[in-house]
């Protein structure tokens, strides 16, 4: 029996019999000749077969092939330029395995937006959507072996907390057996635990935020990668932070070529993505945006159209330091020259993408974070555990929290985070 074998590597087989297994993309004739466009996850390939070599009932058995029936395929392996991905397949044998029961909905034509996200279980086999995967894939590789080959222990925070991290108008509550639960907005204080046990972890995993928020950025399930480490100061913060963005962007130039390709990006301004990156304080982010016409004072928070503004003076990411403390988390530690100012950072990416990570140093004095907790009106009691590592060994620390789906949205130069995730969830879509 001829090897099975993956289009993505079909260029190790050249001049041998294959077998693929897949889902008819496209098709078209010419005469006697049949066209098939077979895809099976790793790319696309155009197959061929004629009656002399397939016979008539094989033929007949290709004609009544619709879009994305399932099909196993026989044939050669021939390199030619001009087929699409440079190789196409002479077929010797075609067997239909099941054929696609109705008109498939999603067709070349143009569809709303609503109509995609209604079929998402079957939008995500299109061309476009199995580049966006396949690159979110490599960005998730890259970022766990940046981190485990430095040394860097993977620590899994629960899902399932009893308080608030990032602020308590933004949780979803769920009953936990008689008890007030939440879905966790952030691994991060839990990660802080991890740091003091392990030096330098990082987590990896889904967070959850019920803000209303309808823009462009915002996901209410989304994935985190968050970086602790035990001595760290802001600015090895951001200096961990722009070292992982170079090495993910060059990692997915290295292995995603194709994929960019297909999605059309403009790879030239990913080459540009090197260390170090420009840095601004939040107090020079200011002035930009007063320059730029922007109704803004010192104090304000830096939102969304901000981001774009002050990231579209930068060919690569920008991190924008010292917010004031009042914008920022209870747990960010304070400048000791400037009470005003948080050891804090945002990391803006370019083309007006805006925030794809925020981080910076913790404070680590248990007295003061007392009274944040109390000027933020949280329950002490709640942050008990959390106190104790304050309590037992306390030491300087720091880290960041980076938003998996923005960043895919930012290489991949997606216009929402809609297709950054396979089945994303927002205000208004709670299904499929």
């Amino acid at each position: 029996m001829p090897p099975h074998v993956y289009i993505e590597d079909i260029a190790n087989y050249t001049g041998q019999t294959v077998t693929i297994k897949g889902w008819l993309y496209n098709k078209r004739s010419s005469g006697k000749i049949r066209f098939l466009m077979v895809r099976d996850g790793t790319g696309i390939i155009q197959a061929v077969g004629s009656f002399a070599d397939l016979g008539e009932e094989q033929i007949a058995a290709i004609d009544t092939l619709n879009q994305e029936s399932s099909l196993i395929i026989t044939g050669s392996v021939r390199a030619d330029d001009r087929a699409p991905g440079g190789f196409e397949l002479m077929l010797n044998n075609v067997q239909p395995v099941s054929l696609s029961l109705d008109e498939y909905p999603i067709t070349p034509k143009e569809h709303g937006t609503a109509f995609l996200m209604d079929h998402r279980h079957l939008w995500i086999r299109s061309k476009r959507q199995v580049a966006i995967l396949r690159i979110r894939h490599a960005i998730i590789k890259a970022v766990r072996d940046f981190f485990d080959e430095r040394g860097f222990t993977l620590f899994d925070p629960p899902i399932f907390t009893a308080n608030a991290c990032e602020g308590t108008s933004t949780l979803f509550h769920t009953d936990y057996f008689g008890e007030d639960a939440y879905l966790s907005q952030s691994g991060q204080l839990y990660g802080e635990a991890g740091a003091m046990a392990l030096g330098k972890i990082y987590t990896f995993g889904p967070t959850f935020r019920a803000e209303k928020s309808k823009t462009r950025r915002h996901l209410t399930e989304f994935w985190m990668i968050e970086p602790e480490v035990a001595y760290l100061d802001l600015e090895g913060a951001m200096k961990l932070a722009e070292d992982m963005v170079e090495f993910v962007v060059k990692r997915v130039l290295a292995t995603r070529s194709k994929e960019l390709q297909d999605i059309e990006r403009d790879t030239k301004i990913l080459e540009k993505i090197v260390t170090p990156f420009p840095r601004i304080t939040y107090t020079e982010a200011i002035g930009i945006l007063k320059q730029s016409d922007h109704e803004i004072e010192w104090g304000d928070d830096i939102g969304g159209d901000e981001e774009t503004t002050i990231s579209n003076q930068f060919d690569r990411p920008v991190i924008v330091h010292h917010f004031p403390s009042a914008i920022k988390a209870f747990y960010m530690k304070r400048d000791k020259n400037d009470d005003r100012l948080a050891l804090g950072f945002d990391m803006l990416a370019s083309e007006g993408k805006g925030e794809i990570i925020g981080g910076g140093q913790r404070e680590d004095d248990r007295v003061v974070l007392v009274e944040r907790i109390n000027e933020h009106k949280l329950p002490v009691e709640a942050f008990g555990w959390f106190l104790d590592l304050r309590k037992y060994g306390s030491v300087p620390h720091a880290g960041y929290g980076l938003g998996l789906e923005r960043l895919v949205g930012w290489i991949c130069d997606l216009p929402h985070v809609r297709e950054t995730i396979p089945f994303p969830r927002m205000m208004s879509r709670l299904k499929p």
